[in-house]
């Protein structure tokens, strides 16, 4: 889940096209695909180590075969039926990801916990949290499958795995501050080598033994479930491992171009990967009971420190993709208002995606280092791999189906058997990496669990801490009828105040006049609104409104990824007869604290303080607008919840 993008305006970054297809695909493989590509390194290892038949060691040729027919279609299944011909129709005006797709479908929460848009809206959050999971745990496992290569080379090597791994997941998260938006051009480059690398060994191997090619018979995939009934759950959560990274075909399909995304997946990044799996197959089939990585051992001796090389760059092209995408996703959720308001940095001027978080940057390095020394392999780490992206995917499909009916306006008849099919699929996943809780699933649960509750307590504190102060509109309406009358005295100067507001006379003006018992002769009354859209036209932009002498009120709109440039909308207001001087204009904010109300009050006590927590720790208006501090005054008032 990266992103790459087009030129930054005045106003707001936007997305734009002008690539060709075969371009866009080049940028796709070190964008989309880093996460998916470097499954191979520890997805059929892992599925030996989980099939554990007879006295083989799961390398008989029952298993061998019957894994890879599963691995096959179940990438065929999900990654190419699933995403890339169904789930990327449903974008959002060209944007992807479970929380463009949440506001596309236009779930909220209601009164009831069991409305249908309520579940609807829980169940793309939930997705939506789980990704951060997703986010902590992918770069672990890449980068500790990719140095344990290097004990093909030496035994000797072992001690200095996890060391080595960790200085360069530390490095990944280190170097975010300073962008990538130069060493970015050369990812595509990069993983189109990758690709073509385990492609071509994979090829050899099946060159050298042929008979693996019969595991492409999706009938040996299912008698090896039935005849290993007890087990298939166990077995089916490691085949999942290889289609971990789908999500991020429908996530980061706007800065590549759904059409690039299925030309790279269709022409590369499918054959290449059933190629790879394919050599492994042959690989093990011709050594019976081969020990250690499939993937490595498949290779001659003098190609192995190389390709390790090769794996190191790739995964941390994939974790840079993850990150980043962790990035995108967190500022969608600010925008979208399920997330307190964060420090957000464009690290390039040319790039959209290119974006840096240093909160979340610092927090996913902590728990992505402490999970890669916690569990110390990348066996070991696959137990706590996939659970949260299956629980993600079933989600989808419960929006997707939504958008089946009121969007597509599919019939039942046309609806329902299709997102049956992929609910079948996905609870099948979903089922087979529960199994894995123990093992160490319970990781990103953990964490999605902790992001959806930030989220839900944002949303309904910012909901009341409104409803508290809109309550208090009356004294607004009388500070209008006395404007209107003459009776507020008017000093010299321009004010903007900054109301979340829709009123053309908010509480923060009338607090003003209470306090100061005036009014500046030019007053505007600024209202900024995130629509559930990724881009609002420029035509839409702003709207003003003439409340009083003097006095405006500025509507303006941004798309949910879009970047506020609340300068550059007051320019335009100038253009309306609404007259600011903004080399002079001093902006009012509200600052207010959240007590607990003494009476009937309308938060449980712990989210309240852990909303006021947020709340307090949230960046202000100065930094989320990219506002002069000199020139901002923020006025205080208590808010009992």
């Amino acid at each position: 889940m990266s992103a790459a993008g087009t030129s930054v305006d005045r106003t707001s970054v936007g997305m734009g096209g002008g690539k060709s297809v075969f371009g866009g695909a080049l940028g796709a493989l070190g964008i989309v695909f880093g996460d998916i590509g470097t499954s191979p390194l520890y997805t059929y290892q892992t599925l030996i180590a989980d099939s554990e038949v007879g006295h083989s060691g799961g390398t008989d040729a029952e298993t061998l075969l019957g894994g890879f027919s599963l691995l096959v279609w179940t990438m065929m299944l999900v990654v190419a039926v699933k995403y890339a011909i169904v789930v990327m129709r449903a974008d959002n005006k060209g944007e992807g990801g479970i929380l463009a797709l949440l506001s596309l479908v236009g779930a909220r929460f209601g009164r009831s916990w069991y409305g249908s848009r309520t579940l609807l809206c829980a169940a793309g959050l939930f997705g939506a949290a789980l990704l951060y999971g997703d986010g902590a745990i992918t770069p672990a496992i890449s980068v500790l499958s990719a140095v344990e290569g290097m004990q093909v080379v030496t035994s000797s090597f072992q001690p200095y795995v996890l060391p080595i791994a960790a200085a360069i997941l530390l490095g990944i998260f280190l170097i975010q501050p300073l962008g990538t938006a130069h060493i970015g051009k050369v990812f595509g480059p990069v993983m189109l080598l990758w690709f073509l690398t385990i492609g071509g060994i994979g090829l050899a191997a099946l060159l050298r033994d042929p008979a693996a090619l019969a595991g492409l018979n999706p009938l040996l995939g299912l008698e090896f479930l039935r005849a290993h009934l007890s087990r298939s759950l166990v077995i089916l959560g490691a085949v999942f491992l290889s289609v971990t990274g789908a999500e991020a075909l429908y996530a980061d399909m706007s800065h590549v171009g759904r059409d690039s995304v299925r030309f790279a997946l269709a022409v590369v990044v499918l054959p290449c990967l059933i190629l790879s799996y394919g050599g492994q197959t042959a690989f093990l089939l011709a050594h019976h009971g081969a020990k250690g990585n499939p993937f490595f051992a498949t290779l001659p001796h003098g190609m192995v420190l190389p390709m390790v090389l090769l794996a190191t760059l790739a995964t941390i092209i994939a974790s840079q993709a993850t990150i980043t995408g962790v990035f995108t996703l967190t500022r969608q959720a600010i925008q979208l208002g399920w997330f307190p308001g964060l420090a957000i940095r464009q690290t390039s001027d040319t790039e959209y995606g290119q974006i840096y978080v240093p909160v979340v940057n610092w927090t996913v390095m902590m728990v992505t280092l402490s999970i890669a020394l916690a569990f110390g392999s990348s066996n070991a780490l696959s137990g706590a791999y996939g659970t949260a992206v299956s629980t993600t995917m079933f989600m989808t499909t419960l929006l997707i189906f939504d958008v089946m009916r009121r969007r597509w306006h599919w019939a039942l008849w046309q609806a329902v058997p299709v997102a049956l099919f992929f609910a079948l699929v996905d609870g099948v996943f979903f089922a087979a990496n529960l199994l894995k809780i123990k093992a160490g699933g319970y990781v990103p649960l953990l964490i999605g669990i902790s992001i959806y509750t930030i989220m839900t307590t944002w949303r309904r504190g910012v909901q009341l801490l409104h409803a508290g102060l809109t309550g208090k509109g009356e004294r607004g309406a009388k500070v209008l009828g006395d404007l209107r009358e003459g009776k507020v005295p008017r000093t010299g100067g321009t004010m903007v105040f900054l109301s979340p507001s829709d009123l053309p006379v908010p509480p923060i003006v009338a607090r003003h006049v209470a306090a100061f018992r005036s009014l500046p002769a030019e007053t505007v009354v600024l209202t900024v609104i995130f629509e559930e859209t990724p881009r609002v036209d420029e035509a839409e932009r702003l709207r003003s409104e003439r409340v009083a002498d003097g006095v405006w009120h500025v509507r303006v709109r941004f798309g949910f990824i879009e970047i506020p440039n609340l300068f550059a909308v007051l320019g335009r207001a100038q253009m309306v007869g609404c007259e600011i001087d903004l080399d002079k204009v001093i902006f009012m904010a509200g600052d207010d604290d959240i007590v607990g109300a003494r009476s009937r009050p309308r938060m449980a006590p712990l989210r309240r303080v852990l909303f006021a927590f947020l709340y307090r720790n949230a960046v202000r208006a100065s930094d989320r607008f990219t506002l002069p501090r000199e020139r901002l005054i923020e006025i205080g008032h208590n808010v009992p919840m």
